[in-house]
């Protein structure tokens, strides 16, 4: 018997293995902690009171039966520390029944690695059984003892988590960033100019008086362009060289988030379950279903030799030699990766993304070929590139020109890290010493930028960078910050709400050491320490306790019960601060001075504030929630009554002559129509788009 966790996956194995093979499917852990109470004995070494999943019951019946049938039980789970649990769990369950029990690990569903594994089979990892076992008990302390005393002080409902709350903190400190921030005016000069041969160029101001530019104001750039002007561009020097750009490695999980949400707009939960399912198996026409790439929860870069050699003879056959690295490519490995593990990558690279049009979803294949291009761009010749860097002098001031041309298109035939190509300068045949014609000089007012709010990629690269977390878990921690309404979504950006920076800055006054990125990373250092054999994994559970318990003893003496979430909103009725509230049908704002003043609002018809003004009275617009969905309207109502016009504007003329443009609206079933832009002057109405 063969037990693995999914049935898509026992599928896709049970017709490599054949008749004398059963393979069953765990349905995922089979044992877990009960939800209705710690269960965790703090006094015997944190010793965690594990129940079999009431709805796992059936199951574990039908494999105990089975075991005692079978001549060997092998257990095939993920091959990391949620999948190390499950087999020892298992284990347990089946040692009684038949105790030739033994651990088969594979990193792609194919019938190689498949049938190796079996071949070479060995015994459960207890260290990474360990490690696995201090993260749940980490996770349950954090959950189970902060959430309750947020419940008592601020609202039931409300959650925090090891490394959820720390997320969240990053997302409140970024908005406060952007709150606080402070736009700088600067300038630039840029000058179009000519030498003897075309194409004409543009050089930028790099110095001035041998130091960069500071320019604030229009003055001083006005002051620098009239000087300009009188002088002579001069050519000083002329750099040339050639660059290699060399490939990106194959991409690991977290990589991979960040490139499909780049690339694709992909959440992290959607780019993991399509993943999941190119590795557990898919029917690729005649053949038997098979995995289409390794297992996608990985920290390691590494490649396996066969694969390599696989790859370089495809580049050969589709390419050429000149494709081909003289020695493989290699990348040096993080602290942390498990070099157990491969990349992620196609388990063949000869089925190339065009060979599975007809076989997967458009969102499957996309995913796919990302990972395919990646891969082989990874095993591929750099790219060579000539540089020709322009120094102009002009009086104390020094102008630069910086050209490019791809001499060698090596990996970039494949695979372009940027989303677009960035447009490269030409610059023209010139000599040193050649006078430079002036055609003319462009100052360009700028302001410095806030950071931009965390999108899920960025969000997920910025966890990675400080070691928080680890990304097989990051698509449920930002779905988590989202059902609890600690965060809002707009245009794929993460603002957070008025409960989730309360929640924050409540967290980091009373949990200072818990709500540290360092301490959180430390934490994750630890694990891998257990994972290695290199600690006891009693150790890690203590010492965080030990922090926790004296931060909730403080907490409790010092934090009142608070009535209401404070917010920077104001009621319209009598002027005093609005508060959050939970009812019965959600979040609403109510007045502070209640029971004097019964002002409430829905927290939807709120809405969320936008970076744009009402063109009415000028105050801001918010996206609210109605009846037929969402829309644009004044913060302001009732006093404004100004709703933005869900519309597009197209360059049709009016079919009825009147001198407007038709234009495209979204009727409040969600249906499009069109109409005029003289609306309601001319009643041209329309359902199909005219010509």
């Amino acid at each position: 018997m063969v037990i693995v966790e999914s049935p898509a996956k026992s599928k896709t194995i049970s017709k490599y293995l054949g008749r004398n093979f059963i393979v069953k499917a765990s349905m995922g852990h089979v044992k877990d902690l009960p939800k209705s109470k710690l269960s965790i004995d703090i006094e015997n070494d944190f010793k965690p009171h594990y129940i079999i999943i009431p709805k796992r019951r059936k199951i574990i019946k039908e494999l105990q039966e089975l075991a005692s049938k079978s001549d060997k039980i092998f257990l095939c789970a993920d091959p990391d520390r949620e999948g190390e649990a499950i087999c020892y769990h298992l284990f347990e369950l089946l040692q009684e029944k038949n105790p030739r029990i033994f651990r088969a690990l594979f990193y792609e569903i194919t019938e190689r690695a498949v049938k190796e594994a079996i071949s070479n089979p060995g015994s459960i990892n207890i260290a990474l059984v360990q490690a696995q076992q201090a993260r749940r008990v980490l996770d349950r302390l954090a959950g189970y003892l902060i959430s309750p005393f947020l419940w008592r002080k601020i609202k039931k409902g409300l959650s925090a988590g090891r490394v959820q709350s720390v997320a969240l903190r990053m997302i409140c400190e970024r908005e406060k960033e952007i709150a606080s921030f402070v736009p700088q005016e600067y300038w630039t000069i840029s000058a179009l100019l000519s030498s003897s041969k075309p194409p004409e160029f543009i050089a930028k101001l790099s110095k001035i008086d041998g130091k960069k530019p500071e320019i604030h104001d229009k003055s001083s750039a006005d002051k620098i362009v009239e000087e300009l002007k009188k002088s002579n561009f001069i050519l000083k020097k002329i750099e040339k060289k050639e660059k290699k750009r060399v490939p990106p490695p194959p991409f690991i999980t977290s990589t991979l988030q960040q490139e499909a949400f780049k690339k694709f707009g992909f959440p992290v939960k959607k780019t993991m379950l399509i993943a999941q399912k190119l590795y557990e198996g898919v029917e690729v026409g005649e053949e038997s279903p098979t995995g289409l790439i390794t297992y996608m929860r990985t920290d390691s870069i590494r490649v396996s030799t066969i694969a390599q050699r696989e790859a370089i003879q495809f580049i050969k056959e589709k390419f050429s030699e000149d494709y081909v690295p003289k020695t493989p490519n290699r990348w040096k490995t993080g602290k942390a990766s498990q070099d157990a593990h491969e990349a992620i990558r196609p388990t063949s690279a000869f089925r190339t993304p065009e060979s599975l049009q007809s076989y997967l979803s458009r969102d499957e294949l996309k995913l796919y070929k990302l990972i395919w291009d990646r891969f082989i761009a990874s095993q591929m010749s750099p790219a060579i590139i000539d540089e020709t860097i322009f120094t102009i002098g002009a009086g104390k001031y020094e102008f630069t020109a910086k050209g490019e041309v791809l001499k060698f298109q090596g990996f970039l035939r494949i695979y372009s890290p940027e989303e677009e190509e960035e447009e490269k300068t030409i610059l023209p045949e010139a000599e040193e010493g050649e006078i430079l014609k002036l055609l003319d000089i462009i100052p360009k007012q700028n302001f410095t930028q806030p950071p931009p709010r965390y999108t899920e990629g960025t969000l997920v690269k910025e966890l990675e960078q400080r070691g928080i977390g680890r990304p097989s878990t990051y698509a449920t921690i930002l779905s988590t910050l989202q059902e609890r309404v600690y965060v809002i979504k707009d245009k794929g950006k993460f603002i957070p709400t008025e409960l989730g920076i309360f929640v924050v800055d409540t967290l980091i006054k009373y949990f200072p050491e818990i709500m540290d990125y360092n301490f959180t990373a430390k934490m994750e250092d630890e694990l891998d320490d257990i994972t290695e054999g290199e600690r006891d994994w009693v150790s890690v559970p203590r010492d965080f306790y030990s922090i926790l318990e004296k931060n909730l003893k403080e907490a409790e003496k010092k934090m009142e019960k608070v009535r209401g979430i404070p917010t920077k909103e104001v009621c319209p009725k009598c002027g005093s601060p609005l508060v959050l509230k939970k009812g019965k049908f959600g979040m609403f704002y109510a007045c502070s001075s209640y029971p004097n003043c019964d002002y409430t609002s829905n927290l939807e018809k709120k809405g969320n504030l936008l970076n744009e003004k009402c063109p009415l009275c000028g105050s801001p617009l918010v996206r609210r929630k109605g009846k037929y969905g969402t829309f644009i309207a004044c913060s302001s109502y009732p006093k404004c009554n100004f709703i933005k016009k869900n519309e597009k504007k197209t360059e049709i003329p009016c079919p009825n002559g009147c001198g407007g443009y038709v234009v495209e609206r979204i009727s409040k079933r969600g249906k499009k129509f069109y109409t005029c832009s003289s609306y309601p002057k001319c009643q041209y109405l329309s359902w199909v788009k005219p010509s």
